[in-house]
């Protein structure tokens, strides 16, 4: 059982100075903890959420007994081995589980900054997250590994800092946004932002638009499915035995949706969603932005992808290991046969576990020069 933590760093005068040009300070990460550094500090793998996700990744939180976010890749024997690795999670700056974001008190004004947090990037995630590996004593990490936003962060750590990656594991996910998948997380921010109640995004002392950000929430859950799975999952079975000829919800899929909206919200910042969503789309490491013309990388890529993924697709995931062989980059590619659409990547343990285990110890062995303990 690991508890979450907390560090503060850019305190005053310092400061995080952001893709946009703007600074932030002092800047708090949430992260935990899982397995031991070994002398060398060379087993360290970091592990990085998807957009929703947060510094609990493994093991049942102290308060209230849940299972952390991939608990089932994370811990003893597990694809993750905490008998052997030292893995850390974080939560990502703009968050709202512990990291500083748009609920965190603005120390200019001592309320929360809302609207007045600066917009913030992916690189700007990862260049927190870089702080964090310094305070650890990390110098290169074993592994960079993550699904979704998860995966972004991965390459953008191999863009940012290739020489601290020994390798990477992006999981579903992309070198940028699509159209569609822009268009996916404008109408969830619309959503939110066309509740009376999200207030130009002064809603903390009154209370946040839940129906806007349950909407938005809503909309995620459709995308992160298939076709297949929801056909599995649902079919057309009715709640009641008929059709109650109203706009209650007839179809246990539409009771799944509300549900899902409904707990969302009791656990996450509207803005956060807003901010991180955006953050997503202004990612983009396409053409010579991951790798350089003329520079070598010596990370050792395991792209994998989901076929029923259709938030996704596996093509996007062929487009990173085309970039990564035109730059002469080791990378190695599995499309894992898969129902589950894009939450696949939490939860086909068997198949990523089988993958993810022999390619660290692989990573490992070329690290230093033995199987790790």
């Amino acid at each position: 059982m690991s508890q979450t933590l907390l560090y503060r760093f850019a305190e005053p005068p310092g400061v995080l100075r952001l893709e946009s040009g703007q600074t932030l300070g002092p800047v708090t990460l949430a992260y935990e903890t899982y397995g031991t550094l070994n002398p060398e500090r060379s087993n360290a793998i970091l592990v990085l959420h998807a957009l929703s996700g947060d510094a609990h990744a493994a093991g049942a939180d102290p308060e209230t007994g849940a299972l952390g976010w991939w608990d089932p890749m994370i811990g003893p024997g597990k694809a993750f081995d905490t008998d052997r690795y030292f893995v850390i999670a974080s939560n990502v700056l703009g968050g709202c589980k512990g990291s500083t974001g748009p609920s965190s008190p603005n120390p200019a004004t001592k309320k929360p900054y809302a609207l007045e947090f600066p917009v913030i990037t992916i690189a700007d995630m990862v260049e927190a997250e870089r702080h964090l590996i310094d305070f650890l004593g990390i110098k290169r990490l074993l592994c960079v590994a993550g699904g979704s936003m998860g995966g972004m962060q991965t390459l953008q750590w191999v863009a940012s800092y290739p020489e601290r990656v020994a390798s990477a594991i992006p999981i579903a996910t992309t070198l940028k946004h699509s159209p569609q998948q822009i268009a996916f997380d404008e109408v969830g921010r619309q959503a939110i932002m066309a509740d009376p109640a999200w207030n130009n995004g002064q809603y903390y002392a009154t209370g946040q638009p839940e129906r806007g950000l349950a909407v938005a929430r809503m909309i995620g859950h459709i995308t992160y499915m298939s076709d297949q799975s929801m056909e599995e999952k649902f079919s057309r079975k009715l709640k009641n035995e008929d059709y109650t000829f109203s706009f209650t919800a007839d179809f246990e899929v539409e009771g799944y949706l509300r549900y899902r909206g409904d707990n969302f919200v009791k656990r996450f910042d509207a803005n956060s969603y807003l901010y991180i969503t955006k953050a997503m789309d202004y990612f983009d490491l396409s053409g010579e932005k991951l790798i350089p013309p003329g520079k070598r990388v010596d990370t050792r890529f395991l792209v994998i992808a989901f076929q029923s993924d259709w938030l996704y697709p596996s093509y996007q995931s062929q487009d990173i290991v085309q970039l990564l062989r035109t730059r002469q980059a080791d990378a190695t590619y599995c499309e894992v046969a898969s129902t589950y659409g894009h939450d696949a990547f939490l939860l086909e343990v068997d198949e990523q576990t089988h993958l993810i285990r022999h390619f660290l110890r692989k990573t490992f062995e070329n690290v230093s020069g033995g199987a790790p303990r």
